[in-house]
């Protein structure tokens, strides 16, 4: 396995790999593995003769007083895993190599992006759409592939694909869960133990959703208000969003009558965590 830095250094491996014939599939993240990442790593080795990973934090994503300086960071691990996954290349460049000097050109989206984490977050989807774009024309994979764990991310890279014409196919792949049900996310390394265990209303509250949707239940509103109910029981946990949206257009919907996407943001303490579940018909 080989970690490159620059642009230059991952164009030219991409350049020969392509000349040998060889399918490359993607993994962009912002470090500090789990096996959330490892399962992207898993799908790209198994459909793919070369695998690229990117760790890269990316500072356009991240808006005041939100936690660019505090994210978690350890490459000597990432390395690790990476190289146990079998990962053939970690592109590891830092900001300027990102954004040079005088940098004035970004990708953004409207519409999917004005809720959810794009109401609580309104800079985050233009910081993710241009660092996305860039790796994309960057490393030129045939694959890319993300998690569902961020599925508005999902639902916006995947449309962005489109709208721009790039030459790849985005894969998403599930949640990875702890076996308490948990999801993974790097974030969860903030959490103290009673912050842990609290965390866990993030799940139950969304298997209250499941089980009522599987009863038969439509009403998007007593939905989230059983949700919502759930989640109130827990005194270190205050809500960001809860919502159930179609999940083509990511908007808010009444009912459900097609495939739906129910998620949620929660402040545990501090720390913002998210989860859903996307509900197919």
């Amino acid at each position: 396995m080989k970690i490159v830095t620059t642009v230059q250094e991952i164009r030219d491996v991409v350049k020969q790999w392509r000349k040998e014939g060889y399918s490359i599939g993607f993994v962009p993240t912002m470090g500090y593995l789990h096996e959330g990442h490892e399962s992207l790593m898993q799908a790209a080795k198994a459909n793919h003769d070369k695998v690229v990973v990117s760790i890269f934090v990316n500072p356009m994503q991240f808006g005041k007083n939100e936690d660019l300086a505090t994210y978690p960071r350890d490459m000597a691990h990432d390395s690790k895993v990476c190289e146990a996954m079998g990962v053939d290349i970690i592109f590891n460049p830092n900001a300027s190599e990102m954004y040079e000097e005088h940098f004035y050109t970004y990708v953004d989206m409207d519409y999917l992006t004005e809720g959810l984490c794009g109401k609580s977050r309104p800079v985050m989807f233009r910081g993710v759409c241009t660092v996305v774009s860039k790796l994309f024309n960057i490393v030129q994979p045939d694959k890319a592939y993300f998690g569902q764990k961020d599925a508005q991310q999902l639902s916006v890279i995947t449309k962005m694909v489109k709208d721009l014409n790039f030459n790849l196919e985005v894969v998403g792949c599930p949640i990875v869960r702890e076996d308490d049900g948990l999801a993974k996310s790097s974030r969860n390394s903030y959490l103290n133990q009673e912050e842990r265990q609290a965390a866990l209303v993030l799940h139950r509250s969304l298997k209250i959703a499941k089980e009522m949707l599987d009863s038969g239940e439509k009403n998007t509103a007593f939905i989230k208000e059983k949700m919502v109910e759930e989640i109130n029981k827990e005194p270190l946990a205050r809500i960001d969003y809860v919502e159930i949206v179609d999940w083509e257009t990511i908007k808010s919907i009444e009912a459900i009558h097609k495939s739906a996407l129910i998620a949620l943001a929660v402040f545990i303490g501090k720390t913002r965590l998210i989860d859903n579940i996307i509900h197919l018909i």
